[in-house]
C-alpha cells in the first residue's frame, strides 16, 4: 500500500511540474496552404529562437500544425516542402500561455534543402516539444552529437559535447563563388577585373570561427581576407591619387611557379582639412535587428563615427521596420547630444522595409546634397529585407540612379543567423561604396576611426585592372580571388561600366600565381584554335619585361577615365629575400584557400601559411596581424576536428 501511494505521489508531482511548465511556455499554430489556397500536408516547419532551432513539426493532411512548449521570445520560422519556395517568417512573438497564429501560403518554385544535422524531437507528457540529442545523418547508431542543457530558469540551450560544435542552423544567404581558373596566355593575353576594397568576409570568418564553427566555401572571398591588411606601400607622389608597387617572387606552395604582387596605394587626406560631409545614417530597425550584435552594436559603432564629426560636417538619420521614417532631420555635427539622443531612443521591432528606406535616405542625402562635398549614406542592417522594393534588381537599379547624383552608399553589416552578406555586397558595389562586416566595437573602432578617411572619402572611382602577359614568360597564369569582380577584356576602356571605388589611404592587393614559359607542367587549358596561329614575336622574346599592369581610374567627380600603366619585369625573388608585404599577403590568401580547400593549394598547409604569416609581421602597430594568427590556429583545430569526425563517420 505504500509503495503504490509513493507512486501516486510521484506522478502527482511529475504531472504538476510538467503543467507549470507547459503554463510557462507558449505554443505556434496555423495553416499551410499553397498559392491558390489548397491544404498542404507534410510541410516542415521549424521554430528558431535566437537562431538556434528549437521546434521541428509537420503540417496533416488539412494542413494544420501546431509547435508547443516554446519558450517565450521573438521566432524565426520556416516552412520548406519540396517543389515550393522556402517560407520564411521573422518577429514572431510567443507569449506566456497565448498561442501565436501563423498562416503561410508558399509558392511554387524549388527548395535547395540546406540542413544536414538534424535534432530528434522529444513529445513529453505535458506536450512540450523540445531538443533532445542530435546525431549526424548517416553516423555511428547512438553517437550523439549533441545534448540538451537546462538553463535553470526553465529554459533549455544546445550544449556542444566536449570537443564538438553546434551546427549551423540559420539563414544566412552567400552568392556561390567560382574559383578562377588557370589561362594560358596565348589564348587569353588579356587579365580584367575591378577593384576590391571591401573587407567583409575577414570579419564574418573570424566571428564564424569565435563561434566554433567552419565557413563554408562560399563565405570566403580571398581579395577581402588580402585587402584587410594595410600594407607598406609608398605613398603617391604628384597628382595621381594612388601609387603601383609590384613584386614577383617564388611561389610558398609550389615552387615551380611564381606570384606576382600587384599593389596600390591611395594617397591619405589631412582629416581636419577634408571636404564637409552629408551623411545619411539609414538604419535598420526591424524585429530582426533585436539581438546585442545587431542594433545595439550599431548604435554604439555610429557613437564612434558621431565623436569625429565637425561642426560643417551633417548627419540625418533615417529609420525602417516595418514602415520607414526620418526620426533626426539633416544636423550639424556640432550638435553631438542631439544626434546621439535621436540614436539611442530607437529600438528594434516589426518587418523589414528596406526598399522604402533607402528611397527615403536617398531624398534626404539629394535635398541636403554638399556641392564639392562627401555625400553618403551609410547602411547599418543584417541585410534582410522582406517586404516593399525588395528585389536585388530594383534594389540596384534605385541606388545607380541615386550614385550619379553624387550620393555614394556604404554598407556595415551586423548580427548573425539570418545575414544575407549576398544583397548586401551587392548594394555597396552598385551604390559607388565599400562594405565592412562589424562584428564587435574593435572592428567598428577599425572601420569608423582607425580607416575613417578610407570608409567616407572617395579618392578614385571606377577603378579597373587589365594586366596583359608576355607569352615568352608566362606560360599559365590565375588570378586569386576576385572572382565577383572580373570584367570582360572590352570593359576596360568602357567608361559606362561600373568598377571599384579607392579611399583616402585605402591599399588594394591583388596576386597572379604564374607559371613560368620555362616549365615542362602541363594545365589543361582550352584547345588551340584551328583557322589562326598565335605566334610569340621575337621582340616579347627579348623583352625583360612578363606583364605590364594598366589601369584605368576617375576622380571621384569626372566622367572620363585616366590611363596609368606599368610593367613588370623577369626578376624572381627567392623565399627569404621577398619583402614582408609579399610574405605576409601570400599567408593571407594560403589562409583563404585552406578555408576554401581549394583545389590549387598543392603544398600548403596550416603550418605554412602559419609560418609565413609569423615570419613576415611587421610593424603591426594595430595587433591586426597578431590577431590573425590565432585565427589560423582555429581554423586548422576547427578543420582538424572536422576532419576526424568525417573519418570516424566514414562507412567501413
Amino acid at each position: 500500500m505504500t509503495k503504490k501511494l509513493l507512486l501516486l505521489l510521484v506522478v502527482a508531482v511529475l504531472l504538476s511540474f510538467s503543467l507549470a511548465k507547459s503554463q510557462e511556455t507558449g505554443t505556434i499554430r496555423g495553416r499551410v496552404s499553397s498559392h491558390d489556397g489548397k491544404p498542404l500536408a507534410n510541410v516542415k516547419i521549424e521554430c528558431y529562437l535566437d537562431y538556434q532551432r528549437v521546434a521541428v513539426v509537420s503540417s496533416d493532411s488539412q494542413g494544420k500544425f501546431v509547435a508547443r512548449g516554446l519558450i517565450p521570445g521573438k521566432y524565426l520560422v520556416n516552412a520548406s516542402l519540396e517543389g515550393y519556395e522556402l517560407w520564411k517568417g521573422d518577429n514572431i512573438h510567443v507569449k506566456t500561455g497565448r498561442t501565436a497564429i501563423l498562416n503561410i501560403s508558399l509558392k511554387p518554385g524549388i527548395l535547395v534543402p540546406e540542413t544536414v544535422v538534424e535534432p530528434e524531437i522529444v513529445e513529453l507528457q505535458s506536450g512540450v516539444t523540445k531538443v533532445g540529442e542530435i546525431h549526424t545523418r548517416g553516423g555511428r547508431t547512438g553517437e550523439v552529437h549533441m545534448s540538451l542543457m537546462d538553463m535553470g530558469d526553465g529554459s533549455y540551450s544546445l550544449a556542444p559535447l566536449p570537443g564538438q560544435y553546434p551546427p549551423d542552423w540559420n539563414t544566412e544567404n552567400y552568392a556561390s563563388i567560382t574559383p578562377n581558373i588557370f589561362h594560358s596566355p596565348l589564348a587569353d593575353p588579356l587579365s580584367t577585373f575591378s577593384i576590391d576594397v571591401d573587407t567583409a568576409t575577414y570579419s564574418n570568418v573570424r566571428r564564424q570561427l569565435n563561434q566554433g564553427r567552419l565557413p563554408t566555401p562560399n563565405t570566403v572571398r580571398t581579395e577581402e581576407i588580402l585587402n584587410y591588411f594595410n600594407y607598406d606601400y609608398p605613398q603617391p607622389q604628384g597628382e595621381t591619387p594612388f601609387s603601383i608597387y609590384t613584386e614577383m617572387g617564388i611561389c610558398p606552395w609550389n615552387q615551380k611557379r611564381n606570384l606576382v604582387h600587384i599593389g596600390l596605394q591611395g594617397k591619405k587626406i589631412d582629416m581636419s582639412k577634408a571636404p564637409a560631409n552629408n551623411l545619411v545614417f539609414l538604419l535598420d530597425v526591424s524585429g530582426s535587428m533585436d539581438h546585442p550584435n545587431k542594433l545595439p552594436l550599431v548604435k554604439k559603432s555610429m557613437e564612434l563615427l558621431l565623436e569625429n564629426l565637425r561642426p560643417q560636417d551633417r548627419v540625418a538619420i533615417v529609420v525602417y521596420a516595418g514602415a520607414a521614417g526620418l526620426v533626426l532631420p539633416s544636423t550639424s555635427g556640432e550638435e553631438k547630444a542631439k544626434i546621439s539622443a535621436a540614436m539611442n531612443n530607437l529600438e528594434a521591432g516589426g518587418s523589414t522595409a528596406g526598399g522604402a528606406g533607402i528611397k527615403l535616405a536617398y531624398k534626404t542625402a539629394v535635398e541636403n546634397l554638399i556641392p564639392g562635398g562627401n555625400n553618403r549614406i551609410i547602411l547599418c542592417t543584417d541585410g534582410d529585407f522582406n517586404i516593399g522594393v525588395s528585389s536585388n534588381a530594383d534594389m540596384t537599379k534605385l541606388i545607380e540612379e541615386n550614385r550619379n547624383k553624387g550620393v555614394f552608399l556604404t554598407v556595415l553589416g551586423f548580427g548573425m543567423g539570418n545575414y544575407k552578406d549576398d544583397r548586401l555586397e551587392l548594394l555597396a558595389d552598385k551604390g559607388n561604396g565599400n562594405y565592412a562586416y562589424i562584428d564587435d566595437i574593435m572592428e567598428a573602432k577599425k572601420v569608423l576611426v582607425n580607416e575613417l578617411g578610407a570608409t567616407l572619402y572617395t579618392i578614385a572611382k571606377d577603378v579597373k585592372i587589365q594586366v596583359e602577359f608576355n607569352p615568352a614568360h608566362v606560360k599559365y597564369y590565375r588570378l586569386i580571388g576576385y572572382e565577383n569582380r572580373l570584367l570582360h577584356d572590352e570593359d576596360f576602356k568602357d567608361d559606362t561600366k561600373d568598377a571599384g571605388e579607392l579611399g583616402a589611404g585605402h591599399s588594394v592587393t591583388a596576386i597572379y600565381e604564374i607559371v613560368p614559359a620555362n616549365s615542362k607542367e602541363e594545365i589543361p587549358v582550352p584547345d588551340s584554335l584551328k583557322y589562326q596561329t598565335t605566334t610569340i614575336t621575337e621582340e616579347s622574346r627579348n623583352s625583360p619585361e612578363v606583364m605590364t599592369v594598366k589601369l584605368r581610374y576617375k576622380l571621384p567627380d569626372g566622367d572620363t577615365s585616366i590611363p596609368l600603366e606599368t610593367p613588370v619585369y623577369n626578376k624572381t625573388l627567392g623565399l627569404k629575400d621577398v619583402s614582408h608585404t609579399f610574405g605576409f599577403s601570400a599567408a593571407a590568401v594560403g589562409y583563404a584557400m585552406m578555408l576554401q580547400n581549394s583545389e590549387h593549394k598543392a603544398a600548403l598547409t596550416w603550418d605554412m601559411v602559419r609560418a609565413l604569416a609569423t615570419e613576415n609581421l611587421g610593424a603591426d602597430t594595430d595587433g591586426y596581424r597578431k590577431e590573425f594568427l590565432t585565427l589560423i590556429d582555429k581554423a586548422q583545430t576547427l578543420m582538424e576536428k572536422s576532419q576526424k569526425i568525417m573519418e570516424e563517420n566514414r562507412p567501413d
